[in-house]
């Protein structure tokens, strides 16, 4: 009877096989997952107010005879349950769909929608069906692909009427914000003036003008500190590893004290600072100087760090001043070698020192950013001064007391009035720290001022004229922390940093290197070692960074003598003294200060 039904149908047996066929290919597609088929959702048409919500599913369905039956019923419950169905996507539709979703990432879902792959697959987003049944009807499915709501960029509201220049354009009225901010700005007289405030008696106009004026000068004062405050740190923000901490707001309290007060006055009555009985204020005509041969004595140890820099009493050279590491300076009486004064009024090292021209006062700058104009004699602090800027020379003005000039680490040479205190010229071409300022007279010629600096350049200055009158720079110089003037005045030594001294010439309007003359075989790399020349200008005399004591043959160029001087640090700093020819002062970072001769 099986065999008379396969007949009766006459394909009964194809038609089986057909099924299997396609039994076969879904469940290769289904292994593969190439398709999604996206079932349609049912529509809601109940009239109800609360909103609801449409789930969208995933569904794989073949084209087997059992499928298809199992298609139907849904479709039936649908229809029964909702009063409508819906038929099922046409193969051939799906199967365009879905290969244009493979290719280009999108394809239109079954609704008409379009549909986008998302990052991990194509998401779908729950959303909520429209109230209005009208509306529902043109809506159909909804399926969406987005990504998360934070990402979305909420839109500007939209400004009509931009293109309207009375409305929205420059000339327009000002806006709420712009009135309140404006009368926020408005003194308390202006606002009375305007109408905002009512009007007020003689005596609270008169206050009122009072306190304005005074929170305006206020303000202006504050803004003048913090732009000074900025500056100070962009100046200074490339050598910031080599200067001390910033500027306090006011300088320490200077303090003195003199060791010997029995011996204040001598038995003239004079003080003590007055060059003693037969001190002549030159050398003898025929004094020839000489090569010191041995260390002849030793000041007692006054400074608790090292010593950098010495000077002698104008002219007669009877009395030594030491600038200290610790920040005090000392006054010291040659003849009895026992320091006299000590002026304390630095809390950083003192860089530089200087008499004036007859030894009543001289200045020390340090590395805390001040300058101190000290009375030799009483110790009295005359002038404080400072640029906010840490100072690294000191120089007196040759044919005035009242004036002197300071070399910065701001690239600036600045002119002080020691009067008034007020700076008076700034001299503004290098383009590093400077370093010496040495003052020239030429016989026939003005006053003039050669500056060098860590730009590796030499300037020649008129005094207070601030324009260089000649710039001596070459690619094979160095810096020259250190410049002294020859006995003749008309050469100029520069200690330059590749371990050797240069000779300029400075003659007849004329600055040239000398190539010839150079004196070497010292070390001074990194070292800002002091030069002295003989009085009579025979002999140079120089410390190195190894603590020697180096002296050379002027005209030969030939070294002479060496000594070992100092320990623990450089010989920084010798002076050779003006009346006793064959005398030099030598001091080094190992706090000692000794006597050649």
């Amino acid at each position: 009877s099986s065999e008379e039904d396969d007949d009766g149908n006459g394909n009964g047996k194809d038609d089986s096989n057909g099924d299997e066929k396609e039994e076969e290919e879904n469940s290769k597609e289904r292994k593969r997952g190439r398709h999604v088929l996206v079932s349609a959702a049912p529509r809601i048409t109940s009239g109800s107010s609360s909103s609801r919500i449409v789930h969208h599913h995933n569904s794989l369905y073949g084209s087997s005879s059992q499928q298809q039956e199992q298609q139907q019923v849904v479709l039936q419950q649908q229809e029964q349950q909702y009063g409508h169905r819906e038929e099922a996507v046409e193969w051939t539709t799906f199967d365009e769909q879905r290969k244009t979703f493979q290719r280009h990432g999108q394809a239109l879902g079954p609704d008409g929608q379009m549909i986008a792959r998302g990052t991990y697959g194509h998401n779908t987003v729950v959303e909520r069906i429209p109230e209005d049944p009208e509306e529902e009807s043109s809506v159909g499915i909804l399926v969406k692909v987005s990504k998360s709501n934070k990402n979305k960029k909420r839109k500007e509201k939209m400004i009509h009427n931009v293109d309207d220049e009375n409305t929205h354009g420059i000339w327009a009225p000002p806006s709420h914000e712009e009135k309140e901010l404006q009368s926020k700005k408005m003194t308390c007289m202006e606002q009375v003036q305007a109408g905002l405030l009512p009007e007020l008696n003689p005596a609270q106009q008169t206050e009122r003008l009072y306190m304005e004026e005074k929170n305006r000068q206020r303000g202006e004062q504050e803004e003048r500190q913090l732009e000074e405050a900025l500056h100070d740190r962009l100046v200074e923000r490339k050598i910031s590893h080599l200067l001390p901490p910033n500027i306090s707001d006011q300088p320490m309290e200077p303090s003195t004290t003199f060791h010997f007060p029995d011996e204040y006055y001598n038995y003239k009555g004079q003080p003590w600072t007055v060059p003693p009985a037969g001190t002549t204020s030159t050398a003898p005509e025929d004094a020839v100087s000489f090569v010191p041969k041995k260390c002849v004595g030793r000041f007692p140890t006054g400074h608790a760090k090292g010593v950098h820099r010495l000077r002698l009493f104008p002219q007669t050279g009877h009395l030594l001043l030491s600038a200290g590491l610790d920040g005090k300076c000392k006054v010291w009486n040659l003849e009895q070698k026992k320091c006299m004064r000590t002026y304390h009024g630095h809390s950083a090292a003192v860089r530089d020192v200087q008499f004036n021209h007859d030894g009543s006062s001289f200045l020390s700058v340090s590395f805390d950013r001040y300058i101190r104009l000290w009375n030799t004699e009483t110790g009295q602090v005359t002038g404080t001064y400072t640029n906010r800027r840490v100072p690294y020379v000191v120089q007196f003005y040759p044919k005035d007391n009242d004036f002197f000039v300071v070399g910065c680490s701001d690239n600036k040479i600045v002119t002080y009035n020691a009067k008034s205190g007020e700076i008076t010229q700034e001299y503004n071409h290098h383009l590093a720290p400077v370093n010496t300022i040495t003052f020239i007279e030429p016989p026939d010629s003005t006053i003039k001022m050669i500056t060098s600096s860590d730009d590796k350049k030499i300037l020649i200055w008129e005094w207070d004229i601030a324009v260089p009158i000649k710039y001596v720079s070459d690619p094979t110089m160095h810096s020259m922390p250190v410049m002294t003037l020859h006995p003749s005045s008309q050469y100029i030594l520069g200690q330059s940093l590749d371990n050797q001294i240069v000779v300029y010439q400075c003659h007849n309007e004329k600055f040239t290197l000398l190539r010839k003359k150079k004196f070497t075989s010292h070390f001074i790399a990194g070292y800002a070692c002091d030069i002295t020349v003989s009085p009579d200008g025979r002999f140079v005399c120089s410390g190195d960074g190894n603590g020697n004591l180096f002296f050379w043959d002027w005209k030969k160029t030939k070294l002479l003598q060496k000594y070992r001087a100092h320990d623990n640090g450089p010989a920084i700093a010798s002076i050779w003294h003006p009346t006793q020819p064959s005398t030099v002062y030598t001091c080094g970072w190992d706090g000692e200060i000794k006597q050649w001769q």
